[in-house]
């Protein structure tokens, strides 16, 4: 295996810090993506693409830090992210047809993935990554895989498929979609809160434990049953249309 650390170019964090809402503090969560490419990847190409994307995104480069003991921020510090590269020479080809979100118990996509470390997150040192990225080269298909592993802190899955969308356009050099991201969040405030909505909202208003959560989390991947979907391209365009 090889590993690359590919920093933002050219760096514009400038050290800036953001602080989070209570939305991002959903630690344990992480969004994952596996995508194959059924043709060559050109890896310096793709490390140049990534360096630019970075740098459009000062966000993604950045560590977590906890300051004052309650206040939970994101520094932009320019910190390069890791690209795991490895060959497989025991699949003669990619094995998985469906397009579907896999179950978390039962997930066959963990060999191709490069997971953010949630635990050293919390932990703060070493500072962990938020994002990383792990290609795979099926040696007697030609194909590639790309892992995408993303901190839920940096955004929703919204904001992690803009990222990688904005490294497939630099990747083909083509220009990044605009607008280009702003990041910026809106801190709750207790005297804004809407108390009429709390009975709706049980989870956030009981809270609890991280023990608790991933026990409840662990029961429903047991007691519920998976329902996936697939759309063609066409049904996704006329969906959006509808939203």
């Amino acid at each position: 295996m090889t590993l690359y650390l590919v920093s933002p170019s050219p760096p514009t964090g400038n050290n800036r810090r953001i602080e989070l809402t209570g939305n991002d503090l959903w630690f344990i969560a992480r969004i994952d993506n596996v995508f194959v490419y059924p043709s060559d990847l050109n890896v310096d190409r793709f490390r140049e693409a990534l360096g630019r994307a970075l740098s459009l995104w000062p966000l993604i480069s950045g560590r977590f830090l906890l300051l004052d003991g309650d206040h939970y921020v994101i520094e932009m510090s320019d910190n390069p992210i890791p690209i795991s590269l490895t060959d497989n020479t025991e699949l003669t080809k990619w094995s998985l047809d469906s397009n579907v979100v896999i179950e978390t118990t039962q997930n066959p996509l963990l060999p191709f993935l490069d997971e953010v470390q949630n635990e050293k997150l919390l932990r703060g040192f070493p500072p962990e990554p938020l994002f990383r990225l792990k290609l795979t080269r099926i040696v007697q298909s030609g194909e590639w895989i790309m892992g995408a592993s993303w901190a839920h802190m940096l955004g929703d899955t919204a904001a992690c498929l803009g990222f990688l969308n904005t490294i497939s356009r630099l990747y083909q050099q083509m220009e990044p979609l605009k607008p280009l991201p702003v990041f910026e969040r809106r801190l709750w405030r207790e005297d804004e809160a809407d108390q009429s909505l709390l009975p709706i909202m049980k989870p956030l208003r009981d809270g609890g434990t991280i023990e608790k959560m991933m026990e409840n989390f662990m029961a429903d991947q047991v007691t519920h049953r998976q329902v996936n979907m697939c759309f063609s391209a066409e049904q996704l365009a006329k969906l959006r249309t509808l939203a």
